[in-house]
């Protein structure tokens, strides 16, 4: 979910600012027979990042924020819109930068060559010799959708206006919410809808021809919050991946492969939809993930919160990939570094890593050592 509105299920419909979430039929399925069941792109491997949203009036200044990664040993930022002075913060620190564009800016960028050329002005070569840019990403969690048409045309634009001005090594691609799977029980049979493939599957051929990974949106925390009675919480949690948890996890097996986590079977429907899309090899790249720690919902403690998120930075950090994807870890953007007063109210305020204050909401080792 995107710094600018309301958090989806793993597979839910990917409206933003509060839209209601409802969770698709393969989450219900994976979750009932959980219930019955006892049982890094580009030399980032292991990498763990942050996402930077700003949907608040009571933030620490960038300066300050940037300072924040540095001394948690955070090696990755993703931004969802461009912001000079936070660019201008980063310059020098090495920390690598996803940048992105707006969503309503995606029509201009598909149409007016111009525009893309004066957006990477603007934004990508006055920093491009001291930021570190990871990927520009066209849009997020627009597919399906009525701008879902803009996305591949805006990337071409881009990657075009960007070799223009002679940066080289910036790959540009979108950030997608699994609501582009039609399909995803078990993850073997993971597919595109019928409403985002006519989408998805040229834009998927073109990232995998210029060797960009999609970005995938991946939140477990939602399909548990759906169905508590169904979903074993241990298995949401990534309970496998403490060294502390006692809990009994559940397991799934899909083909000889053995799944104990909601990650990694989320993760590897997106990598079966791809494939079966025609773009084997592509990488994929956990743009967000995250666990609220208030809000008063279903599951939404800070328990949990640091439980999931010190789980994932270890399963990451560990190397181990997916179970379709051994050996091959999986870039993670961990949402969000702070609270945000001005989300809708609920769950939405509470992804935070951080208070405002710049205190820590609950602990977490960014080297996944605990």
């Amino acid at each position: 979910m995107s710094s600018g509105g309301a958090r989806k299920a793993a597979a839910a419909a990917g409206g933003r600012a509060g839209a209601a979430r409802t969770v698709a039929p393969w989450i219900v399925a994976c979750s009932l027979l959980l219930c019955a069941s006892s049982v890094l792109f580009q030399g980032a491997e292991g990498a763990i990042g942050v996402n930077y949203g700003m949907i608040a009036n009571n933030l620490p200044s960038p300066d300050k924020v940037i300072a924040m990664y540095k001394a948690n040993n955070i090696k990755y930022v993703r931004l969802f819109h461009p912001d000079t002075t936070v660019l201008a913060a980063l310059q020098g620190t090495g920390i690598g930068v996803v940048l992105g564009t707006l969503n309503e800016d995606l029509a201009q960028l598909a149409s007016d060559e111009s525009f893309a050329a004066s957006w990477v002005a603007s934004y990508v070569k006055p920093f491009a010799g001291t930021v570190t840019f990871r990927y520009i990403t066209a849009g997020n969690e627009v597919i399906p959708g009525d701008l879902g048409v803009h996305v591949l045309p805006a990337i071409r634009n881009l990657e075009a206006a960007i070799r223009a001005v002679g940066v080289t090594g910036v790959p540009v691609t979108t950030a997608v919410a699994t609501s582009v799977l039609g399909a995803s029980y078990p993850p073997s049979q993971g597919a595109f809808s019928e409403g985002a493939a006519p989408v998805m599957v040229p834009l998927v051929a073109h990232l995998l021809s210029k060797n960009a990974p999609l970005l995938v949106n991946v939140y477990p925390y939602f399909a548990y919050a759906a169905e508590p009675e169904t979903v074993q919480l241990g298995y949401a949690l990534l309970a496998g991946s403490s060294a502390t948890s006692n809990s009994k996890v559940v397991s799934i097996t899909d083909g000889g492969l053995v799944y104990t986590n909601m990650f990694d079977a989320i993760v590897d429907a997106a990598h079966a939809a791809v494939e079966k899309a025609g773009a084997q090899g592509l990488e994929l790249v956990v743009s967000e993930t995250g666990w609220p720690s208030g809000g008063g919902a279903t599951g939404a403690t800070v328990e949990n919160a640091a439980a999931y998120n010190n789980n994932v930075v270890r399963h990451v950090a560990a190397g181990t990939g997916t179970p379709r994807r051994p050996g091959k870890a999986v870039e993670t953007y961990l949402f969000a570094m702070f609270n945000e007063n001005q989300k809708p109210e609920g769950t939405e305020q509470h992804f935070g890593l951080f208070q405002p204050d710049m205190t820590a909401v609950y602990p977490v080792d960014f080297a996944g050592s605990y």
